[in-house]
């Protein structure tokens, strides 16, 4: 069984969806071992110091920025414990905005959202009014320990996390020396216009994914079964499955009333973390009411 990236939530108004961050991809290629071609022996990587020539151990390696050549600043781990961002396996949603309005180029990596025990219902809440409005959640997410821009995108039964690219990540085509102007700048006939139409027009057809194969792999792989069935291979003598605990979200959430509370934002803002706080106080209190009440119930009885 796949296990989760991490288990969190996805956060949004005084809304949250208690969710497990799933791979959204499979890495299929083939990935090989370097050997010495005397012995078939394997080839390692040392890390080795280029003064001594000899192989440090992990212990006495550090990291460092080289902000010139020859020049570095060394960094502590606690230099980059205190850089790290405070989100911890939280999307913390802060705006929406259309789906179609977000350049292809800024797509990088897919995860599929999988919802919590008992978080089933605000999960296919948010999926289906993304689905109805064309919108995309936009938020920020810490994988391990890097901070990502994030969009929620809903796709069939599932909600989808697309890993985004920051701005500053894209080469801006202009950089580049491209042909500017329209067709007939480039004396381009109206006719060579119509004919290239015409060929993309009986070119055209359903986008089906399954039918694209990566031939190159399969022929590869082929050749790798022949030659471990006619036996010519080196031989080398050289997952468990965790559940995460599960939300503590139940289907009876009163989500008409959360949505209503974070409608009541005049100004559009997200909802700041004190008041996210103020509602979890109150739902407490309310909690310890009724545990009360039962409590006196069962006594008087």
């Amino acid at each position: 069984m796949a296990r989760p990236i991490w288990t969190g939530t996805v956060s949004f108004g005084l809304l949250n969806i208690p969710v497990r961050l799933m791979a959204g991809e499979r890495r299929v290629d083939l990935s090989f071992r370097m050997l010495d071609s005397r012995n078939n022996a394997r080839v390692r990587y040392e890390r080795v110091n280029e003064e001594t020539g000899e192989e440090v151990p992990w212990k006495e390696i550090v990291k460092a920025f080289e902000y010139d050549k020859g020049s570095y600043v060394v960094l502590e781990e606690d230099d980059i414990a205190a850089a790290s961002p405070d989100r911890k396996e939280t999307i913390d949603i802060e705006m929406f905005v259309d789906v179609a309005s977000i350049g292809p180029e800024y797509f990088d990596k897919p995860y599929v959202l999988e919802p919590a025990a008992k978080a089933e219902k605000g999960y296919v809440l948010l999926r289906d009014v993304l689905a109805r409005t064309g919108k995309a959640g936009i938020g920020r997410v810490v994988i391990r320990t890097r901070e990502y821009l994030a969009a929620v995108i809903p796709r069939g039964d599932a909600l989808v996390m697309m890993v985004l690219r920051f701005a500053q990540e894209l080469v801006d085509p202009e950089e580049y020396k491209l042909p500017e102007g329209k067709s007939t700048k480039w004396k381009i006939s109206g006719r060579e216009v119509e004919m290239a139409e015409q060929l993309i027009e009986s070119m055209s057809g359903e986008w089906a994914p399954d039918d694209f194969k990566d031939d190159f792999r399969l022929r590869l792989q082929k050749v790798i079964e022949e030659r471990v069935r006619s036996q010519k291979v080196v031989q080398d003598d050289d997952e468990e499955d965790e559940r995460p605990p599960e939300g503590s979200a139940t289907n009876v959430i009163d989500f008409a009333e959360l949505l209503k509370r974070s409608l009541a934002k005049k100004d559009g803002k997200p909802v700041k973390k004190s008041a996210k706080k103020a509602a979890k106080k109150a739902s407490k209190k309310k909690a310890a009411k009724k545990s009360t009440k039962k409590t006196a119930t069962r006594k008087a009885g």
